[in-house]
């Protein structure tokens, strides 16, 4: 398996590229500066350049090129720039959609975040409902795809060290989970295909990344 990391400098991304490369995946970490590609190749990734919101989806596909699979896993950033949650969170994503088909990909998983189907608030601030309702909508072009998908949503996310053990499961509830472990949980669903058309939320927890994958939850 060849993956395609889309956002591949990202802070997620960058524990997957770790993680992939101790397994028998290659990645390909997809970056739109060059000043990235020293770390990323250190981490073992072949660096190529694309523009999330710049470049089309021809442009993906052919960036996505030689690859069997493709993980989404880029963001807008943590800042309040609301136009920037809609051009990378989710018009990225269906650029990667559409790339992925015309590249032939079938497999493709997809981070997300926690509850974003649930209704948000009357009093939910701008940014962050603008956040919430592009990981949906990006969730459910994916879902209607034709595609081989996996859907991981995270809680809040933390700098914290790996700690190897999550709950993973569609009806879990919101808690706390280390990015390392995020990372975990996305090289172990890459290469199992009976993961394929599963959505799960994921925190930390009390079963081994591996078991917890391996059991197909609900």
């Amino acid at each position: 398996m060849r993956a395609a990391v889309v956002g591949g400098h990202g802070q997620v991304a960058r524990h997957l590229l770790h993680d992939l490369r101790r397994s028998d995946i290659d990645a390909v970490a997809l970056v739109r500066n060059e000043r990235y590609r020293d770390e990323l190749e250190h981490r073992g990734a072949e660096v190529r350049l694309l523009d999330i919101e710049q470049q089309d989806a021809v442009d993906f596909a052919v960036a996505f090129a030689g690859c069997t699979a493709v993980v989404f896993a880029a963001g807008g950033g943590p800042d309040g720039n609301i136009e920037r949650k809609r051009t990378v969170d989710l018009e990225g994503s269906l650029k990667s959609i559409a790339g992925a088909r015309l590249a032939g990909i079938r497999r493709f998983v997809q981070v997300s975040a926690i509850n974003v189907d649930e209704p948000l608030p009357d009093d939910t601030g701008d940014v962050w409902r603008a956040y919430v309702e592009a990981k949906r909508d990006a969730d459910a072009a994916l879902r209607e795809s034709d595609l081989d998908w996996t859907i991981i949503r995270p809680g809040r996310l933390t700098d914290d060290p790996a700690t190897g053990l999550v709950a993973l499961g569609s009806r879990v509830g919101r808690g706390d989970i280390p990015r390392a472990d995020v990372a975990a949980v996305l090289a172990a669903v890459l290469d199992n295909p009976a993961t394929a058309r599963k959505q799960w939320n994921v925190v930390s927890g009390e079963v081994p990344v591996a078991d917890a994958v391996h059991s197909l939850p609900d």
